[in-house]
């Protein structure tokens, strides 16, 4: 059978479920007496989001969310991997967790069977905050400043390559100051330790630094600049255009920027059906108890959903959007194909496991080989090599 055949098949089947699930959809909300969830750490707009969420489920559902901070992508998918709590509020992350790189080619990890519930994203950016007082006002002026990387968080600092290529430039043209997580970083901002660091500009983080004698300014990304945009997404293909307009020192008239989802709810491909159609459906009826409860939580609402992203939706979800009159053919398309770049990423670690060497920087270095060889063989984009 070829993977097309494959593919449509998945689709067939895909389908009839969502439809299946989508006629319970309207019934009761029904979720665990106690979920827990990680997000970024306290003071990340991730972290505030999943907050709010958690005291509109309580008082809506009865639900008690248990919000667990993590420094980094590891320690926050970590939990998920173990079913040691029921989803994480992350950021792109969970698509570098998919492809099983940066990070999570390492031999407990491997290419993760993930799936979305929903995400956030409105008018906020996502974007390199600059202190205002090293005279950069364009992405080109970092040339030579120091630049925040975070360990063990491959979103974050794949991220700035991109954006660094944006202007022509890599980590070489700039000095590289890592830190242990995310709000270190713009911590160091604040104490004058580095010079621009990567967040979502409603990011309570943002606030001490714009607060602080440096100042805060976030550099625009031209949409005029054609070249710069071609290298950007190039690394970065789940970057989209955002005229930014909320956020610390954001101006009224706005900024040519861009964003992703983010938080994004992710969740283990095998969680059920039901839970992650009641998941969904509980997001989307509590909307308007937690959508001024953080700054930016009115992204959640269905229509900023990106509904043909880099990960897949979950079936559950699926059924969800479906009773709400939000998903097409199209989208279950688009959905199916990721469904099978999953597989063949999975079948792919899977095979490669078997007989890989024991040093991990070989292992490291086969997978990543093996793993374009598989996707490209399978017509697919490997997008990172």
């Amino acid at each position: 059978m070829t993977m097309t055949t494959r593919a449509r098949l998945t689709g067939v089947l895909a389908g009839a479920v969502a439809l299946a699930l989508a006629s319970a959809a309207a019934a009761e909300v029904k979720l665990p007496d106690n979920m827990a969830w990680t997000a970024y750490g306290t003071g990340s707009s991730g972290h505030a989001h999943a907050v709010a969420i958690g005291k509109a489920f309580k008082e809506k559902y009865g639900v008690n969310l248990r919000v667990l901070p993590g420094k980094n992508d590891i320690s926050r998918l970590r939990p998920l991997q173990t079913g040691k709590v029921d989803a994480v509020a992350n950021g792109v992350g969970t698509y570098f967790a998919q492809e099983g790189v940066f990070g999570f080619d390492k031999p407990d990890w491997g290419p993760q069977p993930l799936r979305l519930i929903l995400s956030a994203k409105g008018k906020a950016g996502l974007m390199v905050g600059v202190a205002a007082d090293i005279g950069v006002k364009e992405m080109k002026d970092l040339k030579g400043k120091r630049v925040a990387w975070v360990k063990s968080a491959p979103a974050l600092n794949h991220n700035v390559t991109a954006m660094l290529a944006f202007a022509g430039l890599t980590w070489d043209d700039v000095e590289k100051v890592e830190f242990a997580g995310f709000g270190a970083s713009w911590e160091g901002m604040t104490n004058n330790q580095v010079d621009a660091a990567f967040a979502i500009t409603v990011s309570g983080s943002t606030k001490a630094v714009a607060a602080s004698p440096r100042g805060l300014l976030w550099p625009a990304l031209p949409y005029g600049d054609t070249e710069g945009w071609k290298r950007m997404t190039a690394l970065a293909p789940y970057f989209t255009k955002n005229m930014v307009s909320s956020g610390t020192n954001v101006p009224k008239s706005g900024i040519e920027g861009m964003a992703y989802p983010y938080p994004i709810l992710t969740v283990r491909a095998d969680m059920s059906a039901d839970t992650a159609r009641n998941l969904t459906t509980a997001l989307i009826e509590s909307y308007d108890l937690y959508k001024d409860g953080a700054p930016g939580a009115a992204g959640w609402a269905l229509d900023n959903q990106t509904y043909e992203w880099a990960v897949p939706y979950h079936d559950g979800a699926i059924a969800a959007l479906h009773a709400a009159g939000r998903w097409t053919d199209a989208m279950q398309a688009h959905n199916d194909a990721l469904v099978a770049r999953q597989k063949v990423l999975i079948d792919t670690w899977t095979a490669y496991t078997k007989g890989a060497p024991s040093d991990e920087a070989a292992f490291v270095a086969g997978w990543g080989k093996a793993r374009v060889a598989a996707l490209e063989a399978a017509g697919m984009d490997p997008v990172i090599r």
